[in-house]
């Protein structure tokens, strides 16, 4: 049986006190995996199909573009038509777990395949070798389908009652994730209306300014009304002229109402 030699912790005892140390033991070596080895394989020819495909379709289609614009710009533009399929075909795998949103991307990355494989196509047919372009357009599409035989693989099995759980827990995390932005939102437009409120509220229900420079108290006469309302009262009453609804305030609510306080609620009653 063949062994291997890992570091494990093991309990080592000395004067009665027991630790546990690093030591080298020596356990039974577990089989190869010969599937996880071909899958890895697997992968790896795939990639290199995906980067010929690439690296082919690109030149291909970027020397189709340079006869109309530069060959950065062609070229540039060239390889827009691989990474195309190739993005959709990434977020397919994504969400292979939920195949109503597998289906949007799986359609649209098929969608962009036929685009580069018509463009290969076109290419072969402007430069007189229409059978390289049909060849050209073919590898594009070998490319594809070997990735998607290899996604597919690795993608598990699942029920239609697993699918619809797994739904319900997305949806449930997606709806927290949601909140987050809303919640900020509301947050900022309660700070915007509670300064809108705290710039509007009286400095004090008694008129007096809290910028005063008196510091001795002096004798207030207040009536049923509060400033503010005494100001509003004249104001509805046709009364505008400031030393005439100075002269009410006096009268119905405070005596000792400074004439900067009357002023600043004669200009917000508007």
């Amino acid at each position: 049986m063949k062994t291997r030699t890992t570091t494990q912790l093991v309990p080592h005892t000395i004067d009665g006190k027991t630790r546990l140390v690093p030591a080298n033991v020596e356990t039974p070596a577990p089989p190869r995996d010969w599937d996880h080895i071909v899958l890895t394989g697997v992968t790896g020819i795939a990639a290199l199909v995906l980067a010929a495909s690439v690296v082919w379709s690109t030149a291909s289609i970027g020397d189709l573009l340079a006869r109309a614009v530069i060959e950065p710009a062609a070229y540039g533009a060239a390889i827009v038509f691989d990474l195309a399929w190739i993005a959709c075909m990434a977020v397919e795998w994504l969400a292979r777990y939920d195949e109503d949103r597998a289906r949007l991307p799986r359609r649209a990355g098929t969608v962009a395949l036929i685009v580069a494989m018509l463009a290969i196509g076109a290419h072969g047919k402007i430069t007189g070798f229409w059978e390289i372009g049909i060849v050209g357009a073919l590898v594009s599409a070998l490319a594809k389908g070997l990735w998607t035989v290899v996604l597919r693989h690795q993608t598990p099995p699942l029920d239609d009652l697993t699918r619809a759980w797994i739904r319900g827990e997305l949806a449930d995390a997606g709806a927290g994730l949601a909140l987050i932005p809303v919640r900020r939102q509301l947050q900022r437009a309660q700070a915007q209306v509670d300064a809108e409120r705290a710039a509007l509220a009286d400095p004090d229900q008694s008129g007096q300014s809290a910028d005063d420079p008196d510091t001795d108290p002096q004798p207030t006469a207040k009536g049923p009304m509060t400033v503010k309302d005494a100001v509003r009262t004249a104001k509805d009453s046709g009364i505008t002229d400031p030393d005439a609804v100075l002269r009410y305030v006096h009268k119905v609510a405070d005596a000792n109402a400074k004439p900067e306080t009357v002023a600043r609620y004669l200009r917000l009653a508007g």
